[in-house]
Formats: C-alpha cells, structure tokens, sequence
C-alpha cells in the first residue's frame, strides 16, 4: 500500500509497501481519495512540531470511500463517499462533557499525534466519517475540514447581514473565512502583503482593506504583526477571533481593549459533532464552493514537490490518490 511519509525533517517520501491499517470493531476502513495540504503539515514536515515517531504518515484534510467496516459499525457501510473529521476527543474530560469537544486535553490529533491520512487506505473511527453527496465536486469536499474551522470562526464572530468585516490573512484559510463570511451576508474586506494571495481573495469576492475601524476582525495568519493590528483596527464594541497562532509575545495596548470594550475570542478548530454538521448543511444550503481556493492538484506520486511548491503558491494544495488528468 501506498503512503506518504515524513522520513526526516524536511524529507517527505512516497513509501510503496506501507502496512495496510489495523480495523477496530468501531472503526471503518477508508479507501482516500484527496487530501488537502495546511500549514500544520508545512510545521510537521519543517519539524517544528513534533511527531511520535519516524517515519510518519502526514496529512489530515482527507475524504474518500469506505470499503469495510467493523463489526460493531450499524450506521456506516461500503461505498459511502465520506469527508473525515481528523480531531477525537476523549469525550470524558470537562470541556468535552462541556460540549467544548475543541478544548479536550486529551484529542487526538489526525496527522500529529495519531497517524495522518496520506495513504490509500486508513482506519477512522466511524462516528468521525461523514457521508456527503457522491454529486458534490471533489475539490469542494476536500476542503470541508478547513472550511469547519472557517465556519466556526464566522460563528463565534457573530457576524450579521451587512456588516463589515476585516479579515487578515489570505492564505487558504483567510480565503476560506472570506467565503464564509460573505455567505453570512458581511461585507468582507481582506488584508494581505503577498500580492497572489490578495488577488485571489478579491477574485472570490472580498473588497481591498478600507482603512477603516471594522467592529469584526478575523486574524488568520498566525502573524503577531497582525495580531497586533487586529486589535488596532477593531472599531469601540467590536470583537476580534484569532484563528492564527505563534508562541511569540504579541504587544498590545491593555488601555485600548478596555476603553474600546473589545471582545477577543480564540478560535480553535471546532467542536464535535456540531462543527461539521453545521459546515455539511451551509454547503447544502447554500453556493459556498469552498474548491475554488484550490491552486494546485498533485498526483500521490508527486507527494514531495507538492510539499516542497505548496507554500509559494497563493491557493491551497491538495494531493489525489485517483490518476486522473488535472
């Protein structure tokens, strides 16, 4: 079986007689067919974050289809096409009985802690496979884990129709909040020093900073630069959710959160099961089409140079299993 793997720092390699996975009586074996590329697998692969054990299968933003499942397994079966949710939380702890599944202390983490998903077949517990619509465009349903997290900052953003919004950032992430965002009936407008990056994000629809105070403003960077201008360019009242994340110092103005009466909210990726549940039905519902973010399309074979390409380029990546023309 095939995988794709981190062999060293830096050294990502196609492994063409990885063990086929282990099925549990609750788990589903799925046969993947794309897996998108984020900026936690870029940390993976630099060895900034750290993996159990080399080498390691990468990748978490996957889908595919089921081809068996375990024996205790009722509501799943063979030849369902499913997007897989890549975070299973304890469901013990207090956030998880909380229902803040998110903040578990205890989460596997598809990809980090736990084996990825760059392999023609992975073994995924059952009640994290997600069946969508065999009619639905590969390139939509590849995206719909990232979009949960795009979908879960627009909500904790409280955005209504019409208001304005800033969102920092336009890498995939940012371009996907900005698709959100709009979809709520905001008006969205984006901020980003990479030139390719920022077109693409006003090809789908957001409009160039105003220089404005704005009283919603989603970081997604990770930058603390803009951390720190998130909260400079948030209008008195306003509220401003992080997704971006550094283990740098940021410095911002105390004098300035209270005066303004500023709402900062951390958003971490999203809660079980509502977190996809509520992406599944916004895709339903409405046009969001989170595949046009989609740049660049590599083969599995080609694993190593999307890895190598995928930050120069100012969409997201994503990686197919099925060899098709791109």
């Amino acid at each position: 079986m095939r995988a794709v793997t981190l062999v060293a720092p830096g050294r990502v390699s196609v492994d063409e007689h990885w063990p086929e996975p282990e099925t549990g009586p609750s788990d589903v074996i799925v046969e993947i067919r794309g897996v998108g590329l984020c900026g936690s697998d870029a940390a993976v692969v630099a060895g900034h974050r750290a993996v159990p054990r080399l080498p390691w299968v990468l990748g978490h933003e996957a889908y595919g289809v089921i081809r068996s499942v375990g024996a205790q397994v009722t509501d799943r079966h063979a030849g369902q096409l499913v997007a897989i949710e890549p975070n299973y939380p304890c469901f013990s702890c207090p956030s998880c009985l909380a229902g803040a599944t998110s903040g578990c202390a205890r989460r596997r983490i598809v990809g980090i802690s736990e084996p990825g998903l760059l392999a023609e077949r992975v073994s995924v517990p059952a009640g994290f496979t997600w069946p969508v619509p065999a009619a639905w465009p590969d390139e939509d349903i590849v995206c719909i884990e990232p979009l949960s997290v795009a979908v879960n900052a627009v909500d904790l953003a409280g955005l209504a129709p019409g208001q304005q919004c800033l969102v920092l950032g336009a890498g995939s992430q940012g371009q996907l909040v900005c698709l959100t965002a709009r979809q709520a009936g905001a008006v969205v407008h984006v901020v980003d020093p990479h030139a390719g990056r920022l077109a693409l994000a006003l090809e789908l629809g957001a409009l160039p900073d105003a220089g404005a105070e704005y009283p919603v403003v989603i970081e997604t960077s990770g930058a603390v630069s803009a951390f720190e201008q998130a909260v400079e360019r948030a209008a008195p009242g306003g509220r401003v959710v992080v997704i971006g994340q550094s283990a740098a110092p940021a410095r911002v103005s105390t004098f300035r959160i209270v005066q303004r009466r500023l709402t900062i909210r951390g958003c971490l990726i999203y809660d079980h099961p509502g977190g996809f549940a509520r992406t599944l039905e916004a895709m339903s519902a409405r046009d969001l089409r989170p595949g046009r973010v989609l740049r660049a399309r590599y083969l599995a074979a080609d694993a190593p140079r999307a890895f190598a390409e995928s930050p120069r380029i100012a969409g997201k990546t994503w990686i197919s299993f099925e060899e098709r023309t791109a």
